[in-house]
């Protein structure tokens, strides 16, 4: 049927096959893309219309607003991408919804440039289709954070891995150490690549010829070069992000095996879907997968190599410290599963199939958008977050014009329940700083004198007792302020939702506080007393 239909093709079927035909032309990855990123921020644009941004997503975004080499919990490169990308766009939901997008899409085109390496054709395309029907392009790429920034930086290091393997040159060793280098920039979790990169030179035939050659020591030379940075920030200030790392070594035995468990079924359970389609493509096809395993183009072997290390390098280290690995650490590496099972087939994919994988990605991301998208809105705008994104912008917006009315003055930091006080940065007109430094981000510290005689502001959602008793706690402390309390309420479109109650603290500036608002990041004591 499949070979039936490529040589008399239905009419509804020849457009997308001169689309098929357009691959090397260099058009058709390119209009998949931008359709791909349009319709999946239009999706997130209807499906969270009644609520803020994912709180990951206002952190990120809340550390690039002062440039460091380093952060608290996590290296900096999602810091820069939101500040960047904010220095050009407008800070509105929209804006980030298309920059969490614009990374899942540029990061299907380096797929791309890695699935070239071994097919022409419309396999290209099938593997970026396969890919679309994971969820880590969609539904994990919307929350910006250290996990979904490597969506894009691992394909790119993977290619300029394989160029610098092949060819030897010192473009392309330069290029494996910087891309390298900024994927460690974006999570440590990295490390797993950089190993795997290691290991599947050792274990590839032309490893001689490899490691006699200038390429990988220019290749750690520049690495090390790019990361000094952010080396000599851990150096100078206590490597805090090492210390945020190892919290989750905190496991045994018996509970590491549980998570490698979860590990490998969460990851199973990703490629489910693509997984089932690709068996009824291949159909009886699958006999020949030994053979072709064993036939695999020397290149195509080290992507192999490169994909096992980065599973069995953090299975090992986990059962070896007892780590958390929650399988969302490692949805970047997926493609290169999917580059393996596509392009190691010897035989030939119909396009007919890959029509058909085109019909039912489209189908999918319409059905989302135009089904899914408004049922979960509906449902947000009367069940609410856990997090209660439903009233970021409420709460901000109130604080404000309450701060307003009791001081004349712009609002200019904030704090308290984080989730909250990043959305009040945000979503303020004022955009005010997040006042608490991340590393006592977690400990209620006492604000500092100099604090609260600007003038600072904490927000906490009633029943919130940690919060609440925190708020207590530095009333007592301070001998002016005003507590109040007001409610908020979500709307959707017109439609009233779930009521939420707001409880802020306000202490407003004193006449004779002379301190610059640009140590704002840098208001908080040091103190880990935590209120009774």
């Amino acid at each position: 049927m499949a070979e039936r239909s490529d040589r008399a093709p239905s009419r509804w079927r020849r457009p997308l096959l001169r689309w098929l035909d357009a691959v090397e032309a260099g058009w058709a990855v390119p209009l998949l893309l931008v359709g791909f990123v349009a319709v999946w921020t239009l999706y997130l644009a209807v499906a969270y219309a009644g609520g803020g941004l994912h709180p990951d997503t206002l952190e990120a975004w809340t550390l690039g607003r002062h440039f460091a080499w380093g952060y608290h919990k996590h290296p900096s490169l999602m810091g820069w991408i939101a500040a960047a990308w904010t220095a050009v766009f407008p800070l509105s939901d929209w804006s980030l919804q298309l920059m969490a997008m614009a990374n899942a899409g540029l990061a299907l085109f380096f797929v791309d440039l890695v699935s070239r390496q071994f097919v022409t054709g419309h396999k290209r395309i099938m593997v970026l289709l396969l890919l679309m029907l994971t969820p880590a392009y969609q539904f994990h790429a919307q929350r910006f954070n250290a996990n979904a920034v490597l969506l894009a930086i691992w394909p790119l290091a993977t290619w300029c891995f394989l160029r610098a393997f092949a060819t030897r040159s010192a473009f392309w060793a330069v290029a494996v150490g910087c891309t390298t280098a900024l994927a460690m920039v974006g999570k440590y979790y990295s490390v797993f690549l950089v190993a795997s990169f290691a290991f599947a030179a050792l274990a590839h035939p032309a490893r001689r010829a490899y490691f006699t050659s200038a390429s990988p020591w220019i290749s750690v030379v520049s690495g090390l070069a790019v990361l000094s940075p952010h080396l000599y920030w851990l150096a100078t200030t206590g490597a805090s992000t090492f210390t945020y790392a190892l919290n989750h070594a905190n496991g045994n035995a018996i509970s590491s095996l549980g998570e490698v468990k979860n590990f490998l079924l969460g990851l199973v359970a990703a490629m489910s879907v693509s997984a089932v389609i690709w068996v009824l493509i291949a159909g009886t096809r699958l006999k020949q997968f030994s053979a072709d395993f064993a036939a695999m183009s020397p290149n195509l072997r080290l992507l192999f190599y490169v994909a096992i290390g980065t599973i069995v390098l953090p299975v090992l280290t986990s059962l070896a410290m007892g780590t958390d690995l929650p399988s969302l650490w490692a949805l970047q590496g997926l493609f290169l599963f999917v580059v393996l099972i596509v392009c190691g087939t010897r035989y030939p994919i119909e396009r007919f199939y890959t029509v058909n994988l085109a019909v039912i990605a489209a189908g999918v991301a319409l059905a989302a958008v135009l089904v899914v998208a408004p049922i979960h809105a509906v449902y947000r705008n009367i069940n609410g977050y856990e997090e209660g994104r439903n009233f970021y912008a409420q709460a901000a917006n109130e604080v404000t014009r309450q701060w307003h009315e009791l001081t004349g003055e712009p609002l200019s930091r904030i704090s308290g329940d984080d989730s909250l006080a990043f959305a009040t940065a945000f979503y303020s007109p004022d955009h005010p700083h997040y006042a608490r430094p991340f590393a006592y981000q977690y400990e209620w510290g006492l604000p500092r004198k100099t604090t609260l005689d600007r003038g600072w502001a904490a927000l906490c959602f009633r029943g919130q007792d940690d919060c609440g008793r925190w708020m207590e706690w530095v009333a007592s402390q301070t001998g002016h302020f005003v507590r109040q309390e007001f409610t908020v309420q979500a709307s959707l479109w017109g439609k009233p939702g779930l009521k939420r109650d707001v409880v802020v603290l306000m202490v407003p500036p004193r006449a004779n506080s002379d301190v610059s608002p640009e140590t704002a990041a840098q208001d908080f004591s040091a103190s880990k007393r935590s209120p009774k």
